[in-house]
């Protein structure tokens, strides 16, 4: 691939910190990403699951469950159920979001590593992640200035910034998560849309430069 061509390409991948799915894809968009470090910038787009959702997780556990062993089975990673008992914490997915766009707005590079580590907190660790302090230790696992995202993270503006990402995933035509869509110019491929392998979505790419 032609380094001065890549200049004008970038990889947008539009999920949810609480999409299981989007969790199972997160080893093969990391092997993807480091894949293309040199050649391809890559660029995360919180798309909402199911932002202001106001159902309990135990309100939802038959149909998480269900999910969850899915995904399980498709990329072998690790799931905590207990949280799918818990009937106070609702499966808002606004507040991860708008975690991840308070990192990426200081720091795009550490966006994506944030990402996943949220998404471990939350399906291994199961922390509530409408709290700002269970982000605290992916904080300082990544030196993110702690105090900086707990004023942020009730802040006016972030939480209409995060709603500009949720615009803009529906304006990209985005349905379902995860979803990586290769930008080439004015013009967009749909590289993955639900869990696809590495492998694939390198052939997809390669195939569209």
């Amino acid at each position: 691939m032609n380094n001065s061509i890549a200049q004008d390409l970038k990889l947008i991948y539009v999920g949810d910190p609480m999409c299981s799915w989007c969790y199972g894809i997160s080893e093969n968009l990391d092997a993807l990403k480091k894949h293309y470090d040199d050649t391809l910038d890559f660029e995360i787009v919180l798309g909402g699951l199911r932002p202001y959702n106001t159902e309990t997780m135990s309100d939802l556990k038959d149909f998480l469950t269900h999910h969850w062993e899915d995904v399980h089975k498709a990329s072998g990673l690790p799931f905590t159920y207990g949280i799918l008992d818990n009937d106070q914490i609702t499966y808002d997915t606004e507040p991860p979001s708008r975690a991840t766009v308070i990192v990426r707005s200081v720091d795009p590079a550490k966006a994506f590593i944030f990402f996943k580590e949220v998404q471990k907190a939350f399906y291994v660790d199961n922390k509530n992640m409408h709290n700002a302090t269970s982000y605290h230790p992916i904080l300082d696992k990544i030196g993110f200035d702690k105090k900086f995202f707990d004023e942020a993270f009730e802040s006016p503006m972030m939480k209409e910034l995060v709603k500009a990402d949720f615009a803009r995933s529906a304006k990209l035509g985005v349905t379902s998560f995860p979803t990586l869509v290769l930008q080439v110019g004015d013009k967009y491929v749909v590289v993955a849309k639900g869990y696809v392998a590495t492998d694939q979505m390198i052939a997809t790419i390669d195939k569209a430069l």
